[in-house]
């Protein structure tokens, strides 16, 4: 199976989500969480990942995580992931409460579409301070790709994590898993880098886009994705592949708005008001464009 059959399957089996004008979600993805050790790449951002958690929790937008949002390559169990960033989790939790949070499996945190694992690790966590479970995401359901469809059109947009757009990313993930694990982990002490690792490998970035704008271009639909951690965000008249970057850039965390509309690439990071007081504010990156003008 190629790329694009890996994309065409995951789409075909896709639940839908309806969308209209008035729909408001933010896509984030690759934030991956970790353990708060030296090797958790998310801890350095997560006051940012916060703020804008509760810019959207207030302005009434639905959460999409395209995929990677744990770390559960470097990791092995969600344990020692949510005590850490316990903050996050519950942020995340009034989302899921409200109906207002979806979740995508990505090659990072592929084991999110065991049935099995997710009722084991996200039903309820143990709380040291309380001693006791506590609920968390209460039959919380992982899904490889979602489309958002606009109500009484066929017009789609697909989300999707990306690594399909990789036969390494997506075949071999275990193996994948293995050597971070337990071999590029302990070498990244020394300065050593994973040449596989699709966030440092600009060319494997461009095969992969490669395959899901091969993708767009034979289907006809709008793609979003994460997986590279490049931002896309194409105009009018070109591919219509997205990519809404990560939340492990140098201290900066990016993400994808849909709301009443447009659609809008956006960038989180600490900023300096003229008096030298910090900030953690939102920069538009690309648009805001009227959704419109793509579908």
């Amino acid at each position: 199976m190629n790329a694009v059959d890996r994309i065409s399957k995951a789409f075909q089996s896709a639940e839908e989500i309806p969308i209209d004008d008035s729909s408001k979600m933010i896509l984030m993805s690759d934030v991956h969480r970790g353990d708060g050790s030296w090797a958790d790449d998310f801890s350095g951002n997560e006051n940012l990942y916060f703020a804008a958690l509760t810019h959207y929790y207030k302005e009434q937008y639905t959460y999409i995580e395209l995929g990677d949002g744990d770390e559960l390559w470097k990791y092995k169990n969600m344990s020692d992931i949510v005590p850490v960033h316990k903050d996050t989790f519950s942020f995340l939790q009034k989302f899921y409460n409200e109906g207002r949070l979806y979740f995508i499996y990505g090659n990072h945190d592929m084991v999110k579409s065991n049935d099995h694992f997710v009722q084991k690790c996200f039903n309820r966590y143990y709380d040291a301070e309380e001693k006791r479970h506590v609920p968390l995401f209460e039959n919380v359901k992982f899904h490889e790709g979602l489309v958002l469809r606009y109500k009484d059109s066929d017009r789609k947009i697909f989300l999707i994590h990306g690594h399909q757009g990789s036969m390494l990313d997506y075949t071999f993930w275990g193996l994948r898993r293995f050597l971070v694990r337990y071999v590029w982990k302990k070498l990244e002490l020394f300065g050593f880098k994973d040449p596989t690792s699709t966030a440092k490998n600009y060319h494997k970035k461009d095969s992969i886009e490669q395959n899901l704008t091969e993708w767009v271009n034979q289907e006809k639909h709008m793609l979003i994705a994460g997986h590279t951690h490049r931002p896309m965000f194409p105009d009018a008249g070109k591919p219509l592949y997205f990519n809404d970057g990560s939340c492990v850039h140098p201290r900066s965390i990016t993400g994808i708005e849909i709301a009443e509309g447009n659609i809008t690439l956006v960038k989180w990071n600490i900023k300096t008001k003229d008096n030298g007081t910090l900030y953690i504010g939102r920069e538009v990156l690309a648009g805001p464009r009227d959704l419109k003008e793509y579908l």
